[in-house]
């Protein structure tokens, strides 16, 4: 089992940035691909970012490549997710999630791993 909890969310004017954090524990962290969703008022569930065990192999969303950035820490077990220039758009529910295996992907059926989400308001 692997135990997430998301934080740093709130509320920002558009063109501002907010970094958020994800806290693992349980099994191994380090072995496991992560990803950041999120769900936007009336639409679905859609990946942001992934990143794989080691942490050099990642993959972005057109919507975000160029202003958001996923990290991880796996000394720390953390992962993060930086995001800069934001956009009212971008407001939603951020969801952290891990796979068992080390490889990313965009399919949220692979995540059996689930936080429980953190607010991100960006105010035009």
């Amino acid at each position: 089992q692997v135990q997430l909890v998301e934080s740093g969310g709130g509320l920002v004017q558009a063109g501002g940035s907010l970094r958020l954090s994800c806290a693992a524990s349980g099994r191994t962290f380090s072995t496991n691909a992560m990803g950041w969703f999120r769900r936007a008022p009336g639409k679905e569930r859609e990946c942001v970012a992934t990143i794989a065990w080691g942490g050099v192999t990642t993959a972005y969303a057109d919507s975000v490549k160029g202003r958001f950035t996923i990290s991880r820490d796996n000394a720390k077990n953390t992962l993060y997710l930086q995001m800069d220039s934001l956009k009212p758009e971008d407001t939603a529910v951020y969801y952290c999630a891990a796979r068992t295996i080390a490889s990313i992907s965009t399919l949220q059926a692979l995540y059996p791993y689930w936080g429980q989400g953190t607010q991100v308001t960006v105010s035009s």
